[in-house]
């Protein structure tokens, strides 16, 4: 049983940035993809970067050219570099195979953009 452990949220003005982390307590190349997930208040779970064993990405249209996800398959991480942030990004922040394994989901991690 994998655990996904997220870290790097906080509060941050727009226009800044923040740099998650999603550490594994398993390896994660037995994981075609791998990706970050968001919840903001009110809406639905969605997919917004994802990354395949060989480094291929993918992003939703909201984050692209602003996010950039990376994995580190030695230290069993996943990273979600995020610039120019902006209020609408406010949200809790997830990271899970993709497709998603429920059984996967962490606590996650609240971004908050606010000034």
């Amino acid at each position: 049983q994998v655990q996904l452990v997220e870290s790097g949220g906080g509060l941050v003005q727009p226009g800044g940035s923040l740099r998650l982390s999603c550490a594994a307590s398993g390896s994660i190349l037995s994981f075609n993809a791998m990706g970050w997930y968001r919840q903001a208040p009110g809406k639905m779970r969605e997919l917004i970067a994802d990354i395949t064993s060989g480094g291929s990405t993918t992003y939703t249209d909201s984050v692209k050219g602003r996010f950039t996800i990376s994995r580190d398959n030695a230290k069993n991480t996943v990273y979600l570099q995020m610039n120019s942030l902006k209020p609408e990004d406010t949200a809790v922040y997830y990271c899970n195979t993709d497709p998603l394994r429920t059984d996967y989901w962490g606590k996650g991690t609240l971004v908050t953009v606010s000034s």
